[in-house]
């Protein structure tokens, strides 16, 4: 999307990226005419406001020179002081190198010019400050003439080496991005030289072995320090190359989407994978050099774009100076040119008020556009986000004290076919460090399954009596006849019951203890209590869990464990004690209770239990009870009275078996026709 534009035929140069605001200065370009043939020669500087949406700059500043510009640079050189907006050094014609102080054009103060060397032989047509050193300058002419200027002693340049032969124009130089030593320079046969400043001498040569590489622009890279980039501006081999110089014998890749030469290229020095290239085909690229693929296009224009170049404090923006005499400066960020004009049309509409600018009072009839035959020009964004708008780094926490993070990690050495890694890290973080050895050794008891021997050191080490009790219940879970044990931890032994029961046997204990009040006066302080059906109510209705639990209009129970008979009946049946609890209420002569738990105590207890009851009751009834229920007929012959002869075979008719009855019933006669005792022995019929 273009931002701003400018009518000049010129070459151009971005401020420095500390420098604010933005500026972009202009020099009239050598050998181009416009269509005054105006031979005039002009340096400007103009601000780039973004947030003026109109596509005019404004100018800040401006001196003529006395020399057209092949090629213009501006430095950080001097920039250290607060009136001082570094240095723009220009390169004309006649070997002529001129220096101009940026802050004196914008104020238009004393001189600007601070410096101006003639060393040359010929047109100065490749610049580049040291990005290290902000007072060491390259440049480059004819003849392999290559300068290193100090700007503290302008007069005087030293060379890099001896002239590559054979003598040919220097196209560009370039300093290294990541070793301050190291300048490159390359020439229109196709050729380039990477020289060592410390040995002052070239270290390697490249070129391609078509012999139709002339090269037309260079880059390095900004990150890996031994590759660079070579464009040809041949319509034969219209391609840019990329090299390693660590494998200079041919390139390492080669990027072609270009119909005709290459005439400049930009590397972002914020984001390695954006390559800005435009050639004599009318198109500007942008590409990912790493993958190979254009990731950004201009639309096709009807002029070459003969310059482009980064902005260096805004890495989304670009400028393009063209032969028809415009420089523009568009945003990677894609956007809608026509939508941009019209906004424009009604912002000039906008000012006269739909009033006639001519003074006769009538209103402005609508704007009438005429339509366009080629379609509506929408410009795409870059296919995926630049690396200055990426997150950099991100950070997750995740279950077990986990911290994941990713970010971008910089490989000096890799190679460009290869994408960036993107690297996830995950770590522990440890803020409760007498948890996490808690945690650890649980983890190792339950792989050894030594868990007893674990409890067993967690009771030892408690310091509270609820930690101690606590380990006590698990503890016991994983052993043997748990149930038991648990009894116990409960305060319940079937020793100790004994104990007590022997002793309310042996002694006179009252049968019942006070009951608790409803106040909890008198209560035990082991006992289990519910309380009235009033106080359940109240519980139960500030929980609707309670509500679902316990039924409406149920009994609450009270259960007591106190040591009088009841409580010890109590203990006695929670232990599962049938034999103690039925002992103890045929000592209270609570015969009903006796025979209920010893119905649920089995068989033989419950016939233990009626043969001690019927001992203790003598009544005709009682023995008529225990004769029917213990099935001893042969008792009831044996001493039923002779006036209840018929009584006593109406038992033997309803209860006695089959095989018995005759040999009952001769008994029966026996003792009636006889009237002898039964002494134990049989009669028959």
């Amino acid at each position: 999307m273009k931002l701003k534009e400018i009518e000049r035929t010129a070459v151009q140069a971005w401020s420095p990226a500390n420098n604010h605001p933005i500026y972009l200065a202009t020099g009239t370009s050598a050998q181009q005419l416009d269509a005054s043939f105006s031979t005039n020669a002009t340096l400007e500087i103009f601000e780039v406001d973004f947030r003026d949406p109109s596509l005019d700059m404004k100018q800040k500043g401006a001196l003529p020179a006395s020399n057209r510009f092949h090629k213009l640079i501006w430095g950080n050189f001097g920039n250290g002081s607060s009136e001082s907006s570094g240095v723009i050094i220009g390169g004309g014609d006649n070997g002529v190198l001129t220096m101009y102080s940026a802050h004196r054009i914008l104020s238009s103060k004393s001189d600007p010019v601070i410096g101006q060397a003639e060393k040359h032989s010929g047109p100065v047509r490749a610049l580049d400050f040291n990005p290290f050193q902000s007072n060491l300058l390259a440049s480059g002419a004819n003849d392999s003439e290559i300068f290193i200027w100090d700007l503290n002693n302008f007069s005087v340049p030293m060379t890099p080496g001896t002239k590559s032969q054979p003598h040919e124009d220097v196209s560009v130089v370039s300093w290294n991005r990541q070793v301050q030593h190291i300048l490159s320079s390359a020439h229109p046969s196709g050729k380039a030289v990477v020289w060592d400043l410390r040995k002052n001498e070239p270290i390697i040569k490249v070129s391609d072995h078509s012999n139709r590489m002339h090269c037309s622009g260079m880059a390095w890279h900004p990150e890996v320090a031994t590759q660079l980039v070579l464009s040809s501006e041949d319509d034969r081999l219209p391609v840019i190359q990329i090299w390693d110089l660590r494998f200079a014998t041919s390139p390492l890749s080669q990027l072609e989407g270009h119909t005709r030469g290459v005439l400049s290229v930009s590397w972002c020095q914020a984001d390695p994978e954006l390559l800005l290239s435009s050639a004599k085909d009318n198109r500007i690229l942008c590409w990912n050099p790493s993958m190979g693929e254009v990731v950004y296009e201009l639309p096709i224009r009807s002029q070459w774009c003969f310059d482009v170049q980064w902005c260096p404090r805004n890495p989304s923006v670009f400028s393009a100076a063209t032969f028809d005499g415009w420089i523009n400066i568009y945003s990677v960020m894609g956007g809608n040119l026509e939508a941009q004009q019209k906004t424009q049309a009604d912002k000039i509409s906008s000012s006269f008020n739909n009033l006639d600018p001519f003074g006769t009072g009538q209103s402005l009839p609508p704007l009438q556009v005429p339509e366009q035959v080629t379609q509506t020009t929408l410009i795409p964004p870059l296919k995926k986000p630049p690396k200055w708008i990426r997150r950099p780094v991100g950070v997750s926490f995740a279950f077990g004290g986990k911290l994941i993070t990713f970010g971008l990690t910089k490989a000096p050495g890799q190679q460009m076919q290869q994408a960036y890694p993107h690297q996830v890290f995950i770590s522990q973080v440890t803020t409760e460090t007498e948890f996490l050895l808690r945690s650890k050794e649980l983890q190792m008891a339950l792989q050894s399954g030594n868990l007893l021997d674990y409890c067993q050191g967690k009771i030892q080490t408690a310091k509270l009596p609820f930690d101690e009790n606590l380990w006590n219940f698990l503890k016991v879970n994983l052993e043997q006849e748990s149930r038991t044990k648990l009894l116990k931890l409960l305060g319940y032994s079937k020793e100790d019951l004994q104990k007590k029961i022997a002793s309310c046997l042996s002694n006179r204990i009252p049968d019942k203890q006070p009951l608790p009040e409803a106040d909890g006066t008198n209560a035990a302080p082991d006992q289990l209590l519910v309380n009235s059906s009033d106080d359940v109510a109240a519980v139960s209705s500030s929980s609707a869990f309670f509500d679902n639990l316990i039924p409406q209009n149920m009994s609450t129970l009270e259960i007591p464990v106190t040591e009088d008979t009841d409580g010890l009946i109590s203990q006695a049946l929670l232990l599962g004690n049938f034999e103690g609890a039925v002992e103890l209420c045929m000592r209270a002569e609570r015969f009903a209770d006796a025979i209920i738990l010893a119905i649920a105590g089995g068989e033989n207890l419950l016939k233990e239990t009626q043969k001690r009851y019927f001992a203790k009751q003598k009544t005709n009834l009682s023995l008529l009870l225990s004769s029917i229920v213990q099935q001893n007929w042969q008792d009831i012959v044996c001493t039923c009275d002779l006036q209840s002869w018929k009584e006593a075979l109406a038992i033997l008719l309803t209860y006695s078996k089959h095989e018995d009855y005759s040999q009952l019933c001769g008994m029966l006669c026996a003792m009636f026709w006889y009237n002898l005792p039964c002494r134990g022995y049989f009669w028959t019929a």
